[in-house]
């Protein structure tokens, strides 16, 4: 992609997320839109930091929470609603470990920085829309196993396919973010 802004939203698609964002604002039943397009995205972000799919379920629910509570107070500003999303996530990832380390300080919880990286952000709003691009098979066992990380033997037996069809499925949809991404970013 071209531009200022390499993993920009393009003006339909951001023009579209705002509207969805509106219609939320007005309804919140409307929300469910928003969290089914972020939900995935919310999930990998929080599981990348916490590495615990219990508490990443957890985190990511109350950011989902979180973020319809304060939707009326959401303001547009050309970021992606997952921006705000994931500032959202950053935050309640730092409250929960406060909150672990305040109840248990000899267990040396590591600490998890709240500082966004908007590039990062963007990044991963591209890979979004990569994988979104990807046949449905791809898109399925990439989805599976990385956003639920899940083992090959098990996306095999969910999708009903062998082990060699799923890691075939795999390969062909990395190489092809690999190359749509420029080949640097694994």
């Amino acid at each position: 992609m071209t531009g200022d802004k390499p993993a920009a939203m393009g003006q339909a698609e951001e023009a579209s997320e705002r509207l969805l964002v509106e219609a939320a604002q007005s309804d919140p039943a409307r929300f469910a839109d928003l969290y089914e397009i972020n939900f995935e995205r919310v999930y990998a972000y929080v599981a990348r930091r916490v590495h615990d799919r219990d508490l990443a379920e957890d985190l990511t629910s109350e950011v989902f929470q979180k973020a319809l509570a304060n939707l009326p107070r959401f303001q547009w500003r050309g970021a992606p609603f997952a921006a705000w999303l994931f500032k959202i996530a950053a935050n309640v990832i730092a409250d929960r470990f406060r909150k672990i380390a305040r109840e248990n300080p000899v267990a040396g919880v590591k600490a998890v920085s709240s500082e966004i990286d908007l590039e990062e952000v963007e990044q991963m709003a591209r890979l979004f829309r990569l994988v979104s691009q990807l046949p449905q098979d791809q898109r399925m066992v990439i989805g599976l196993r990385f956003a639920e990380a899940k083992s090959i033997r098990e996306i095999a037996h969910a999708i009903g396919r062998s082990e060699g069809a799923v890691k075939q499925l795999q390969f062909r949809g990395l190489k092809y973010l690999r190359t749509r991404l420029g080949g640097t970013n694994g």
